[in-house]
C-alpha cells in the first residue's frame, strides 16, 4: 500500500455506518479523498445502489482499482452495484458532477490530514448542488482543524472523536 495512504481505522468505519446505519439499499455514496477505498467498499456491502469514489493520487487510485478485482467486484455487472472510481481532484469532480446533475444521498470525505481541506471540501459541496434534499455528509479530520456548526446550507448535527480524529456530520 503507497506510503500516502491513510486508511480510515476499523472503528471509524463502524462508526460511520453505525450513525448513518447498515442498509445503504439503493442509496448513491460518493466518496471523496477515497485513499484504499474502504470506506467505499464497505458501503457496497452494505447495499449501496451506486457508489463513486475520487482519489487524485494514481499509486492510491490503483489500490481502489486492485482492491475492486480482488472483491470479484464488477463495475460492469448489471446485477451488482454501480461502482465508479476516478482518479482525479476531488474539488474538480464535485463541479463536474455539478455539470452533470449528478445527485447523491451520502457524502464521505476524508481529505489528507494537516492540510485544511476538511472546511474547504465542505464549502466547496454546499456551494455545487449535488446532493440529495435530505443528504447526510460525514467528514473526517483531524482534532486540530475545527469545522464550523454550519457551512452554507449545511449544519453539523453530530459530532465524535476517536483518537486524534473527528467524525462530524452534516444535515
Amino acid at each position: 500500500m503507497p506510503a500516502s495512504i491513510r486508511p480510515s481505522q476499523n472503528i471509524i468505519r463502524k462508526a460511520i455506518f453505525d450513525i448513518i446505519g447498515h442498509d445503504l439499499a439503493g442509496l448513491s455514496f460518493l466518496e471523496l479523498f477515497s485513499g484504499s477505498g474502504a470506506v467505499g467498499l464497505e458501503a457496497i456491502s452494505l447495499g449501496a445502489g451506486e457508489v463513486v469514489m475520487i482519489e487524485k493520487d494514481a499509486k492510491c487510485h490503483s489500490v481502489i482499482e486492485e482492491n475492486i478485482t480482488l472483491l470479484k467486484l464488477d463495475p460492469y455487472d448489471k446485477d451488482r452495484p454501480k461502482i465508479e472510481t476516478y482518479c482525479m481532484d476531488a474539488f474538480v469532480a464535485v463541479k463536474r458532477f455539478s455539470e452533470k446533475k449528478r445527485k447523491f444521498d451520502l457524502v464521505f470525505i476524508d481529505p489528507p490530514f494537516g492540510r485544511e481541506l476538511a472546511k474547504k471540501a465542505l464549502n466547496l459541496l454546499s456551494r455545487y448542488d449535488i446532493l440529495q434534499p435530505n443528504c447526510t455528509v460525514i467528514v473526517e479530520h483531524p482534532k486540530r482543524e475545527i469545522l464550523p456548526e454550519k457551512a452554507g446550507r449545511f449544519s453539523c448535527f453530530r459530532q465524535k472523536t476517536y483518537g486524534s480524529s473527528v467524525l462530524s456530520l452534516y444535515k
